[in-house]
């Protein structure tokens, strides 16, 4: 990756404004052709590399990752984090080191946790929950197929545990053991 002095001056330029033509203005290029230049400078191989290898330095410099987040939301809930509050005393202002309240240290555990779902123990109660009731509709679907009559029915209600079919058999039932 060999550049030029200008070169390296526009690519450093273009990182900081986005801005080809003012990127090449201040790099010294010939006023009549920065914005030619600048938009040449652009797609020449070395610079594009140039400025995209920059560009992912700065990036992983001043983005946190996910790592640093959930350490941070580990030292608020842990009350190891502390922040200044600036406070009035007369005429002048001081300022204190406040500790979490327990509603930021509530708010951490709560990121935290969306994190970490299978650890909470609502989620594994709605998980089971979920569960059993994808077993019972299978179990339902299955008598459903092995109707006497042959006839797949489908039968959508609101509870689980009551079924038009069933009704109906124990009114068949009740009035076939009156005819006997």
């Amino acid at each position: 990756m060999k550049l030029t002095a200008k070169q390296r001056l526009f690519a450093d330029e273009y990182i900081k404004s986005g801005n080809a033509t003012q990127s090449a203005i201040k790099a010294g290029y010939s006023p009549k052709t920065v914005r030619s230049i600048g938009q040449e400078n652009l797609t020449k191989p070395d610079i594009k590399s140039y400025i995209d290898a920059k560009m992912a330095e700065i990036e992983s410099h001043k983005i946190a990752d996910a790592k640093e987040v959930l350490q941070f939301y580990t030292r608020v809930l842990r009350e190891e984090e502390t922040e200044e509050v600036a406070l009035p005393a007369g005429d002048d202002v001081i300022t204190v080191e406040k500790k979490p309240s327990f509603k930021d240290r509530l708010a951490a555990a709560k990121e935290l946790m969306k994190r970490y779902p299978l650890s909470d123990p609502m989620i594994q109660a709605e998980l089971r929950k979920l569960n059993a009731e994808a077993d019972i509709a299978e179990q339902k679907a299955k008598l459903l197929k092995n109707d006497k009559t042959g006839i797949t029915k489908i039968v959508f209600t609101d509870d689980m545990t009551s079924d038009k079919e069933d009704d109906t058999d124990q009114k068949g039932d009740e009035s076939d053991g009156a005819n006997d």
